[in-house]
């Protein structure tokens, strides 16, 4: 009959613990009433009670730190951090210690092993200890792989492995919504939610633009000649709490002059976010390159460059008009044809050659036009027609004015 060997114990033994910040200390106030029967017993043990703050202590505030007392959670853009000690239990001497940390992911292997190098020997009751770091980048299940190969006295080599498994959570719900502005301009609203149980310091949420973009933030207002966030000074957001950050994004000078390339343009940039939580752990997540839906604007593209506010009635204002051959290939012809409205009165001549327009080009219109009616009217009526295709380009409501009386004052 075949008898196997019974099973070797190690000679050396792993251990792996987390490295976490310690939380706060909840005190659990109990109190009574002084005509209650235990009298001023309750609130006296609160008081001697080392863990409460003077003078409030019914207000569940501590003065006390507690030491994590379990794995926790671990969230997307993270440093999960952990302590590794092998400890060499037996009474003789280990040689040749290799201490191996891989972190597996769904998608790839890690090694966060501070070293590769093997120690010569190990005493007994000695211990060989690492730390190690790493940003974590991925969500779902992560596998933290220890392996320990050494050598007895005996020459015998031995090999045994630890596996440690543990969720990466997502810390923040990320929506963005784009509005693409008349004058090239694109505006950006991100929506950022906290989606963990603690509330979170947001020290940066910025936004990295694509190269042909230069990007300025709205999220601040200027006070007294200082410039105050629009989410006050205190910038915490609570769990479940959302925020939202607008960011207004300008073709850079040589971009805007091709409008053949800007306007198909749908990569904008990347928003960067860090915040902190805690003791002051940080985190930081990096959005992929988000993109718009590039706007349409036919062959033709009409758009404003300079325009009142405010006019008065039955007086004469001007506006600049900006001509756009959104075409890659194709040069035009163009004549203007301007058709008065019952509110808006187009001066000049009507059916004007504008000569040839080429593909990528843009040309400057001065106008001049008045209105007969009070209150916020549209301009409308300005017609292209290309010579070329015999096909006619119809531009209403292209813009607003508001029109007072001449007896009015405006304001400049």
């Amino acid at each position: 009959m075949e008898v196997n060997p019974p099973k070797q114990e190690h000679l050396l033994a792993l251990k792996v613990m987390r490295l976490t910040k310690p939380t706060l200390f909840t005190n659990i106030p109990v109190t009574c009433e002084e005509k209650d029967l235990p009298g001023d017993l309750f609130n006296q043990l609160m008081r001697d009670d080392p863990s409460t703050v003077n003078g409030a202590e019914i207000l569940m505030l501590g003065e006390m730190l507690t030491l994590p007392q379990n794995f926790g959670n671990i969230f997307l853009g993270e440093t999960f951090s952990s302590y590794i000690s092998v400890h060499n239990d037996s009474n003789q001497v280990v040689k040749d210690i290799l201490v191996k940390a891989d972190l597996q992911t769904s998608s790839q292997r890690l090694n966060l092993s501070a070293s590769n190098a093997a120690v010569a020997e190990l005493k007994p009751d000695c211990c060989i200890d690492d730390v190690i770091h790493h940003e974590v980048k991925e969500i779902g299940t992560h596998i933290l792989v220890c392996a320990v190969s050494y050598t007895t006295q005996g020459g015998e080599k031995m090999y045994f492995r630890k596996f440690f498994k543990f969720q990466v959570l997502k810390p923040l719900d990320v929506k963005t919504k784009f509005y693409n502005a008349e004058t090239d301009e694109v505006f950006l609203e991100a929506q950022i939610q906290n989606i963990t149980t603690s509330p979170m310091f947001m020290e940066k949420v910025s936004l990295e633009p694509s190269i042909m973009y230069n990007v300025t933030e709205l999220n601040s207002v200027t006070q007294a000649g200082e410039c105050v966030s629009t989410f006050g000074s205190r910038r915490y957001l609570q769990p479940m709490d959302t925020r939202q950050y607008l960011y207004c994004l300008k073709p850079k000078k040589e971009f805007a002059e091709k409008a053949g390339i800007i306007k198909g343009v749908t990569v904008i940039g990347k928003l960067d976010i860090v915040w902190k939580t805690n003791l002051g752990e940080r985190g930081r997540l990096q959005t992929s390159q988000l993109q718009r839906m590039a706007p349409g604007y036919g062959d033709v593209r009409l758009s404003l460059e300079a325009i009142p506010d405010t006019v008065n009635l039955e007086e004469p204002f001007h506006i600049t008009c900006k001509i756009t051959n959104c075409s890659s290939e194709r040069t035009m012809d163009l004549v203007l044809e301007m058709c008065n409205t019952n509110s808006i009165h187009w001066c000049g001549i009507s059916g004007r050659q504008l000569g040839k327009l080429h593909p990528s080009s843009s040309l400057c219109l001065a106008l001049t036009l008045l209105s007969s009616v009070q209150g916020l009217q549209s301009v409308s009526g300005l017609r292209l027609t290309d010579t070329f295709l015999k096909r006619t380009y119809e531009y209403d409501d292209i813009a607003q004015v508001c029109v007072v009386s001449s007896a009015v004052q405006v304001e400049a």
